[in-house]
């Protein structure tokens, strides 16, 4: 490596942030970017560990080592190439992905883990900085015409890569612009949203063809695309929320989150908003889950200036550190805190809702909770019990419900296709072949795997396009991890 003492000098740091009390009054991103200095120094870290187990501990498999020792060096160009040979989009996952890489780093045994998500952040903002990041497109094309529908993070690696082989693809998006929850879910704190329009326009100038607002199976006819394309790619997403039915369900005031987020994202955009107007503002608001969503709601509750902000997990309160049952290098279960809980949330863990409690208008006031009991089967939840006595109402007029995702919308296209779904209601394609029960329709992503990851659905995405490239032209070039089999045939 670049430095082999370098792990032993410096000690992980993460760049500067803007202060809460000014990030808080706008929607802009506010991590800064490392000095070189800093950046030098956290590259150096990276070891010559012998077996680099944060190549498993991320789904695409990223050359890491490699490109820390591409950025020690300075060699920016170097460290871009050896990351876009595994990551098509490391602008989304150097910001969002919450990067399992670190906790598989051997360093993480008894240090704190190399900042490799950070460092691939710069690396592809240096590139683009640089000019490396240009337009790739095939020299040869082999007329097959491939339609992806959905452009989340799975339909945007799909439509890359089938691009990359020659074949003509066309991106299906129901929403007004491309992105999927990236657009339309992430917050523009965490993610503005210049950064996929500069990803979509260099993907139109590689030759791939995006049609907004055209809902396939409602406003764009399925059976047509049947007819035009030689291969169909679902990456529509699992966008079916997980509800909660318990009284008072109905009231006004209680909303997924998804409605609050895509709301606030509309406004940023200057994007009109059809719905009903969903504002946190002077409020007291409850967040019902305690992942990314709910924590992206406290986030935005916050810039709305609600009165309070609280957050509920039905788990009991996860342990700061590993324990026997997390060993390394597994993906551990920890007390995660985010930047949006920095920025003012009461935290409470087993705890479950009870009701919605309404006033003589129909609209929220309070809710009714219970404390929970859990009993902990190695180092897991098991089972609980509300705790006597423990029951209370609190107010609140403004309930988000950010607990996940069940399966893709089934309405419409999939019932349309009349494909397989697993027990789970979400598209059945094996991952050997990312193949439906219909020969030239695939899937990928979240729609085929579940609610997963940023990074998993990349993958996914990338999979897929390979086993699609084999149907069509009977073997694939996209089959080589480091992308050297396609390189050829790029311009």
């Amino acid at each position: 490596m670049g430095k082999p003492t370098g792990f032993l000098e410096f000690t992980r740091e993460l760049p500067t942030k803007r202060s809460v009390e000014e990030r808080r009054n706008d929607y802009g991103e506010f991590v800064n970017r490392f000095t070189d200095e800093k950046l030098n120094q956290q590259s150096a870290r990276c070891m010559d560990c012998g077996v680099p187990f944060c190549h498993s501990g991320c789904p695409l498999g990223n050359v890491i080592p490699e490109f820390n020792d591409a950025v020690y060096r300075k060699s920016w160009k170097e460290a871009y190439e050896i990351l876009d040979s595994t990551n098509n989009f490391p602008e989304f996952t150097g910001r969002i992905c919450p990067a399992p890489c670190e906790t598989a780093c051997v360093l993480g045994i008894n240090q704190p883990a190399i900042t490799i998500e950070e460092i691939e952040r710069h690396i592809i903002e240096i590139a683009f900085d640089k000019g490396f990041v240009q337009p790739k497109k095939p020299a040869i094309r082999t007329g097959k015409r491939v339609a992806v529908i959905g452009s989340g993070p799975a339909g945007l690696a799909a439509a890359t890569q089938l691009n990359y082989a020659g074949h003509l693809v066309t991106v299906f998006e129901r929403d007004d612009a491309p992105g999927g929850l990236l657009r339309y879910g992430i917050p523009d704190f965490k993610l503005e949203k210049w950064v996929i329009d500069r990803r979509v326009k260099l993907m139109e100038e590689e030759g791939i063809t995006f049609k907004c607002n055209s809902n396939v199976g409602v406003n764009v006819s399925i059976s047509d695309i049947s007819r035009e394309f030689h291969a169909i790619v679902l990456a529509g997403g699992s966008t079916i929320p997980r509800n909660l039915g318990i009284p008072g369900r109905d009231l006004k005031g209680v909303y997924y989150a998804m409605e609050f987020l895509k709301q606030q994202n509309k406004r940023v955009a200057n994007r009109p908003i059809e719905e009903e107007d969903i504002w946190a503002t002077g409020k007291n608001v409850v967040v019902i889950g305690g992942g990314d969503t709910g924590s992206d709601c406290v986030g935005t509750s916050n810039r709305h200036k609600a009165n309070t902000v609280t957050q509920f997990e039905l788990l009991p309160k996860p342990p700061a550190e590993r324990i026997m049952q997390m060993p390394w290098p597994t993906y551990p279960m920890l007390l995660k805190t985010t930047s949006s809980h920095e920025e003012g949330v009461e935290r409470s863990w087993a705890v479950a809702t009870k009701e919605f409690i309404g006033d003589e208008n129909g609209n929220l006031k309070a809710i009714k909770l219970v404390d929970l009991e859990w009993t902990m089967v190695d180092g897991r939840a098991a089972k609980f019990e509300e705790v006597k006595g423990s029951e209370r109402d609190i107010p609140c007029e403004l309930a988000l419900l950010a607990m996940g995702f069940l399966h893709p919308q089934h309405q419409g296209l999939i019932e349309q296709l009349e494909i397989e779904l697993d027990e789970r209601g979400n598209v059945r394609a094996p991952e050997k072949s990312y193949q439906t029960s219909i020969p030239k329709v695939f899937a990928a992503g979240d729609m085929r795997r579940g609610q997963s990851l940023v990074v998993w659905a990349i993958k996914e995405g990338r999979d897929c396009a390979q086993k699609v490239d084999e149907f069509l032209v009977g073997k694939s070039l996209l089959e080589t991890a480091d992308g050297n089999a396609i390189a050829r045939y790029l311009v």
